[in-house]
């Protein structure tokens, strides 16, 4: 996919996103419009940071652009599926367990310190424990690369490296999901609005990964912005029971560090900002 038709179909996906939210908004009135704008920005945010791993296990694997395509087509359904049993899980916990929101609030300043002012930890996709544990039950070709997820020889039946990626893909999305969901847990517990939020963020990922893959070196800021939004939602958890914070001051400050963290990746020039990679 060029980089013309990925931002052309990335703006697509985002006026559809905003047109679900109008519908929400006549269907279920400002408020909850609010929740989903405020969760669909989160997820859309954290999804950048998922995007740099994924372009970077492509690499890792050196998978097509056609085969990346196949891949997100895949992946982008696997991750619907996976993210409707998390938030059906959070949301029976939340409603049993209480307190299980106080937790969700310390991974979430924990894991936005890490991504702030921690030290960069390099991904090794080969290390993947799922990787590992599927290689023992199935014997995988590190050689076969004509696009297909499984091919029998001689009567026995192997997974390619291409399967190996998309499985790598769902898994780590499992791991960002431990962050996004929590993250709009902190904004809402109607599993409407965070399952829909989640959704039209996903939805998107296809297209926005090719934008990234063709100007990775133009958002090396946007992680910082990631972080401190997920410190800001943590302590919003860890504060519920003390001061509500509005949902429209959310909006902003969530909507005001990201943007901040964009136009910083573009006035500081590429080789002086920190790497995302």
């Amino acid at each position: 996919m060029s980089a013309r038709k990925a931002i052309y179909w990335t703006i697509f996906w985002v006026l559809l996103s905003l047109l679900v939210n109008l519908g929400v908004y006549f269907a279920y009135g400002q408020q909850k419009a609010m929740e989903f704008l405020t969760g669909y920005i989160i997820e859309k945010s954290l999804s950048v940071d998922n995007l740099f791993v994924f372009l970077l296990i492509f690499n890792f694997f050196e998978t097509t652009a056609k085969q990346q395509r196949r891949v997100l087509n895949y992946g982008i359904i696997g991750v619907v599926i996976l993210r409707g049993i998390l938030i059906l899980l959070g949301t029976t916990l939340i409603k049993e367990f209480h307190w299980i929101m106080y937790l969700f609030g310390v991974v979430l300043v924990v894991s936005g310190y890490q991504m702030t002012f921690g030290k960069e930890k390099k991904y090794e996709p080969q290390n993947n424990i799922v990787l590992k544990w599927f290689r023992k039950a199935m014997p995988v070709l590190d050689d076969h690369k004509n696009g297909d997820f499984f091919v029998r020889k001689d009567r026995i039946l192997y997974a390619t490296p291409l399967f190996a990626v998309l499985l790598i893909i769902e898994t780590t999305d499992v791991v960002f999901a431990v962050d996004s969901i929590p993250a709009i847990f902190a904004i809402t517990t109607d599993p409407l609005i965070v399952y829909g939020s989640n959704i039209m963020a996903v939805l998107g990922l296809r297209s926005m990964y090719f934008v990234l893959e063709k100007s990775q070196r133009k958002f090396g800021y946007v992680k910082y912005g990631v972080g401190i939004v997920l410190a800001f939602v943590g302590m919003k958890m860890l504060l519920m029971d003390i001061y509500k914070i509005d949902i429209v001051v959310s909006l902003f400050i969530v909507g005001g560090v990201l943007a901040l963290s964009v136009l910083l990746s573009y006035i500081i020039k590429p080789r002086q900002a920190p790497s995302t990679t």
